[in-house]
């Protein structure tokens, strides 16, 4: 079978999924797809056209990166990164062209070939995730540190599931997750090649039109097409919360269009809407691109409105650099290092965020209740303290009130600070902690009352 399709898009078909079924007959052993676009870039910025795959049975895979030429193999034993290898079954597929970007001024063409082979006589594999393979690492409760955002060349990276495990095991990660963009096909291997010390937590970049987001704990396909009339995105937050899963915002004030497509986060129903749980660290803090400051100042602005929100880290590492960067990873307190209890405590917002430095929040009332970051307490006066270690010389501790600064000097590598406050005066209270320029170094959850 040979099939050729082609068309044009113009910027009025941006954000747009367009269509192309196809016939695989009986007796195809894999399917071969041929796809192209030009122009590549207009005034040096890059349209992006993407594919997703569905075989009769549902998803098989997608390729979210940006080559204007992409090749996409399937078979029983082997796939294209970004695809699931499997028997190919005779019926109806379907290529669907996502067109995140396509920019204006100059028209975008492309061509779409598929043709189809006859059956290998290699025996098919699967490389879905398997729940089984996901299982405690230690049963002891303690302070875990690990990344909750990363990629491979299963989506838009540039290095391999193995790459990313061991460097994650380089920066003495207790837990990992892999989120390549609107795909699983690299979760198999990542649990099947993970050390017996590293947690591996099944995830998926929910990578739609406009903004992102993280899902957490589930190692199927979440459906990200968000289309008005017929899916919204406060469903697809629902649904992974349904099916056990983590919903995190990402980069909510990221840039966006055209420099980094759809990264911004635009959804008015959402806003924080269902969403428990907001990426505000997203890569090295001070990168202007992810707009750490902006989204720290707008998680701080859904708390004030009565949102109890969890405030969460990603590298978004692509690559080996980023890793090497002083970029902010997750150090959460839970019963222990195993994937219901890492999610179970961040949902409770058990952690505190850290490029390096220790930094704790406690509190005790005058009745004598006492909580830890994400705690809510009750009680007419509350004495807080914080600690921290491994901090650079001349570091500020800033204690926030309801997003704003209440107490702020500068401190000693390691230490700690004590302060009492009457509840009529404050919902919430955190602590941040500072380098001389400003740079935030850690930040912890807040303590609610």
């Amino acid at each position: 079978m040979h099939l050729r399709f082609q068309g044009q898009l113009t910027a009025a078909d941006s954000k747009r999924y367009i269509l192309h079924p196809f016939h695989v007959p009986a007796g195809a052993g894999q399917i071969n797809l041929h796809f192209r676009y030009a122009p590549a870039r207009v005034h040096k910025v890059r349209n992006l056209l993407s594919l997703t795959l569905f075989s009769p049975s549902g998803f098989r895979g997608a390729g979210h990166r940006s080559p204007a030429l992409q090749r996409v193999h399937i078979s029983p034993n082997q796939a294209t990164p970004g695809y699931l290898p499997g028997p190919v079954e005779p019926g109806e597929w379907l290529v669907e062209i996502d067109a995140h970007l396509v920019l204006p001024e100059e028209p975008c063409r492309y061509w779409l070939n598929i043709t189809t082979a006859p059956t290998s006589e290699l025996e098919p594999i699967s490389h879905l995730y398997d729940s089984a393979n996901s299982t405690a690492v230690t049963n002891r409760p303690g302070w875990y540190r690990g990344d909750l955002h990363t990629h491979t060349i299963h989506s838009d990276g540039a290095w391999d599931v193995v790459a990313l495990l061991k460097a994650a095991r380089d920066r003495k990660l207790d837990f990992l997750a892999l989120t390549d963009h609107n795909t699983i096909a690299g979760l198999a291997e990542m649990a099947q090649a993970a050390p017996s010390e590293l947690l591996t937590i099944p995830g998926m970049e929910l990578t739609t039109f406009w903004g992102h987001a993280l899902s957490l704990g589930i190692g199927r396909w979440i459906d990200w097409r968000v289309e008005p009339g017929k899916r919204a995105m406060p469903e697809i937050a629902s649904e992974v919360h349904t099916n056990g899963g983590l919903f995190i915002i990402a980069h909510p004030n990221s840039i966006g269009d055209p420099h980094c497509t759809g990264c911004d986060w635009r959804y008015a129903d959402m806003m924080p809407g269902p969403a428990r749980v907001v990426e505000v660290w997203n890569g090295v803090w001070d990168n202007d691109d992810s707009g750490n400051e902006c989204s720290l100042a707008t998680w701080y602005h859904w708390l004030n409105q009565g949102h109890r929100l969890v405030a969460t880290a990603g590298t978004d590492a692509h690559g080996p650099h980023h890793y090497k960067a002083r970029v902010g990873f997750n150090v959460v307190y839970a019963d222990a290092l195993s994937q219901q209890a890492i999610l179970e405590a961040i949902a409770r917002g058990h952690l505190y965020l850290s490029s390096g430095p220790r930094l704790e929040l406690n509190a005790r009332t005058s009745a004598g209740d006492e909580g830890m970051m994400g705690d809510t307490l009750r009680g007419e006066t509350v004495e807080f303290i914080a600690r921290w270690e491994d901090s650079p010389r001349r570091a500020r501790l800033r204690v926030i009130a309801d997003g704003k600064p209440l107490l702020e000097r500068e401190v000693m590598p390691e230490g700690e600070e004590t302060w009492t406050l009457t509840t009529s005066q404050i919902q919430w209270c955190g602590v941040e902690l500072r380098d001389p320029s400003g740079r935030v170094l850690a930040l912890t959850n807040p303590i609610f009352f």
